[in-house]
């Protein structure tokens, strides 16, 4: 029986957490960083309730196979809930707490080893014998036999054009998730870079703390993500023939093409459910793709791809339109081309549609353009040093790492890292979609399979070893 590591403190490391724990492995370590409740991370602590989860409460559930979980939990607490509902992303942080614990009781009820470490790993260490040391940042030693690095997005970096004086005017907010409110008098205008789903979250935020303040949302398209339909949609009847259709394809803009005429030949059939039908065919189609291609996705369709596949629950999507109806909100398509001042800031910009250069000026501006996996880049202690001592290497599009499609990590020679591996958006330059919880689940549940069925050698004498070095 082998050791496992998690490191990650979010659902994603949750997932995987319970999963091992059902697996007959010898010791669960799970390394969670410094959060009050393990399992929650960033996109599940929210404890606003105008932040809607953007998957059906039918189709939310933290174990492959346990379907209906979460639709029961939140039915025991919540009046007339059906599984259509798009319920609050703090509710579902709930479900994954009482997940954590009922599995984690469970599993030393049958005398399993469990360990929760409530610290941060700062370098992986592979030993001489077999497996590896995580070394945490208090000086503690774990030992492992295979690591798992379920870490989610960085932390955000901030966006090229914003000034040092910006920075450190405390009027430019980088973690839209801590958005505390300024000091002195509240802010008359709030400028929010990026209109997909955290600039949402953000913006009704912002409405909610400041109901006087004026605010204004931009990103280089100027698109909202897309809303989704109130009830679920019947699957499109050409899936298969579609599907054949785009796997015999190699280039994006073909495979938009046999999308539109999908659409097309189908006025009965609404366009959402022929996106949706593809969702289990994405990491294939992705991996089709030379290179060239993939960059070309980016550059051109991944902004449009991202608001129809990622779409708002209907009570996000209204809140927006009454923002915008009251005059409130404002939204222009326009690239940041510099932040500066000491606050209010100046924020220069160049629209999209004239090419004009202007200036907005805003004493609040929040940076939320989503998810940050650009790992050459991150200043994360454990990634960087992953790096430097060669035993991952970053995703050439700076997607995340480099891995094989099970999620086992690329060292820096490209050959494959015996014992190492990531799950969730670390590995969207490999799989494009990855970070969703459906997608979570299953890869979970393969990967817990996969590591149960493999054992590793104890390394004891040589962690010992390490021990003394310290």
């Amino acid at each position: 029986m082998a050791d496992i590591a998690i490191i990650g403190g979010g659902a994603a490391g949750a997932c995987v957490f319970g999963e091992l724990l059902r697996q007959d492995i010898a010791r669960v370590h799970w390394v969670t960083g410094d959060h009050a409740v393990p399992g929650l991370g960033v996109a599940y602590a929210t404890t606003s309730d105008h932040h809607l989860l953007n998957v059906r409460a039918a189709g939310m559930g933290l174990f492959s196979g346990a379907d209906g979980a979460f639709l029961q939990f939140a039915s025991e607490r919540l009046d007339g809930v059906s599984g259509s509902d798009f319920l609050p992303r703090g509710l579902f942080g709930q479900f994954i707490e009482a997940q954590v614990r009922e599995c984690t009781d469970a599993a030393l009820q049958r005398g399993r080893q469990v360990e929760i470490h409530g610290d941060d790993a700062v370098q992986v260490e592979p030993l001489r014998s077999g497996g590896y040391a995580v070394r945490l940042a208090r000086g503690t030693l774990v030992k492992a036999d295979a690591v798992v690095l379920a870490m989610g997005s960085l932390s955000p970096r901030p966006l090229k054009t914003v000034s040092r004086e910006a920075l450190v005017s405390g009027a430019y907010v980088l973690d839209p998730w801590h958005m505390a409110t300024p000091p002195g008098q509240a802010p008359r205008r709030v400028l929010v870079i990026g209109t997909g789903l955290t600039a949402v979250d953000t913006l009704m935020s912002a409405a909610s703390r400041w109901p006087d303040a004026e605010l204004v949302a931009l990103s280089r398209h100027g698109c909202f993500p897309f809303e989704h339909t109130v009830l679920p949609l019947p699957p499109y009847r050409g899936q298969a023939a579609l599907d054949a259709a785009l796997l015999a394809s190699d280039r994006p803009l073909a495979m938009l093409r046999q999308l539109r005429r999908a659409i097309e030949a189908s006025p009965d059939a609404d366009w959402r459910s022929i996106v949706d039908g593809i969702r289990p065919l994405n990491p294939r189609l992705w991996r089709r793709m030379d290179m060239a291609r993939r960059r070309q996705f980016m550059r051109h369709l991944r902004w449009l791809w991202e608001a129809a596949r990622h779409r708002l629950a209907p009570a996000s999507a209204q809140a927006i339109a009454r923002l915008r109806q009251d005059g409130r909100l404002q939204v222009q398509a326009a690239r940041v081309l510099k932040v500066d001042g000491h606050g209010p800031l100046e924020v220069t910009v160049r629209d999209r549609a004239t090419q004009r250069v202007h200036a907005l000026v805003a004493d609040r501006v929040v940076q939320a353009t989503g998810l940050d996996t650009a790992v050459a880049y991150t200043e994360h202690p454990l990634l960087s040093r992953l790096l430097r001592d060669g035993l991952a290497m970053a995703d050439a599009l700076q997607l995340g790492v480099a891995a094989h499609p099970g999620g086992q990590l690329l060292n820096a020679q490209g050959e494959p890292q015996q014992g190492l591996y990531a799950i969730g958006s670390l590995l969207r330059g490999n799989l494009w979609e990855c970070s969703a919880m459906p997608e979570i689940r299953a890869a979970a549940r393969q990967l817990a399979t996969r590591l149960a069925a493999s054992s590793g050698t104890e390394g004891a004498t040589e962690l010992r070893a390490l021990e003394v070095q310290r």
